[in-house]
C-alpha cells in the first residue's frame, strides 16, 4: 500500500470511529508502529485529524459520540493528560472520605494513583473494584447488570443501590464536556447511574482530558456547572471564564 492510500485510509478510520489508537491502526492497517506515527504526524501537519498521545482524534468541532468504546479500545489515547489528571484528583481524597468512583479509563488512573486507604470507596466498575481490593482498601460495589464493553455495572438496581449512599466526594468520566450539553455519554443507562451518583455526592469531580471538549454524545447526566472538571488543558475562551473548571499538569499538585 503506497503512503497515500495508507493515509486515506487512516483519515476514513479516525473519521468514521471519532478516536482510533496507533495500535488499533497498526491492526487495521498492517503497518508498523513507527509507520503509523510518522503518518499520523505528517496527517496532522495536513490538516487531516489532529494527532493525540497514543492516536489520533477527527477534526470535527464537535463529534458525536454515538456508541461506547471497550476500555482496550480506549487505552493508550491521552494517557500522559489521564495520568496527570488522575495524580492531582487522588490527592483530593482524605482520610474519613465516602468516595464514589465511576468507571472509564480516566478513573482507572485514578484509582491506579490513589494512595489513602482510611476512606471508603464504592464504583460501579468491575476492574476498578479489583484494583481497589488489591490496594487494601475499604470497597462496595452496588447490585446490577454488567455491561460488557465496559465491565460497569448498569440498570435499575444499580441505581437504587447508589440512591441509597450519600457520598462525601465523587470521580466521574464523561464521553463529551461541554457548556451547553453538560456532561454526556452515549448510553441511557449509564447516564442514568452516573446522574444519581452526581446527584448524592457532596463534591463531584469530572475526569476528562481536553479531547472531550470537542465531543457530543447522546444523554446528558448533568449540567456542566453541576461538577468541577479536571482537564488538563482549556481552549475555548468562554470555558475559561467558568468557575469550575481546573488545568492540571504533570507538575501540578492540589494545595494541602
Amino acid at each position: 500500500m503506497i503512503a497515500e492510500e495508507r493515509w486515506a485510509h487512516i483519515v476514513n478510520l479516525v473519521n468514521d470511529r471519532g478516536v482510533m489508537t496507533v495500535v488499533q491502526l497498526m491492526e487495521e492497517l498492517g503497518a508498523s508502529e513507527s509507520t503509523i506515527r510518522r503518518d499520523l504526524l505528517r496527517l496532522d501537519e495536513m490538516g487531516r485529524l489532529r494527532k493525540v498521545h497514543g492516536g489520533a482524534t477527527r477534526l470535527a468541532t464537535y463529534g458525536y459520540v454515538m456508541a461506547d468504546q471497550s476500555m482496550s479500545g480506549r487505552k493508550g489515547l491521552h494517557m500522559e493528560e489521564k495520568r496527570a489528571i488522575a495524580a492531582y484528583a487522588a490527592k483530593l481524597v482524605q482520610p474519613g472520605d465516602f468516595v464514589f468512583i465511576d468507571g472509564g479509563t480516566t478513573t482507572e488512573c485514578l484509582v491506579d494513583a490513589i494512595t489513602e486507604r482510611d476512606a471508603t470507596y464504592m464504583t460501579n466498575s468491575l476492574p476498578h473494584a479489583q484494583k481497589l481490593l488489591a490496594k487494601g482498601c475499604r470497597t462496595l460495589l452496588p447490585g446490577g447488570e454488567v455491561k460488557p464493553l465496559t465491565e460497569v455495572l448498569i440498570g435499575s438496581e444499580t441505581v437504587d443501590s447508589i440512591r441509597r449512599y450519600h457520598f462525601t466526594i465523587g470521580f466521574w468520566g464523561t464521553n463529551g464536556a461541554a457548556l451547553d450539553s453538560g456532561f454526556t455519554t452515549p448510553e441511557l443507562n449509564e447516564a442514568a447511574v452516573k446522574r444519581i451518583g452526581i446527584e448524592n455526592t457532596l463534591q463531584p469531580y469530572v475526569l476528562c482530558d481536553s479531547s472531550k471538549f470537542s465531543s457530543i454524545a447522546l444523554v446528558t447526566f448533568a449540567e456542566f456547572n453541576r461538577a468541577i472538571v479536571v482537564t488538563d488543558r482549556i481552549s475555548d475562551t468562554k470555558m475559561r471564564d467558568t468557575n469550575n473548571v481546573i488545568e492540571v499538569s504533570a507538575e501540578q499538585s492540589p494545595e494541602q
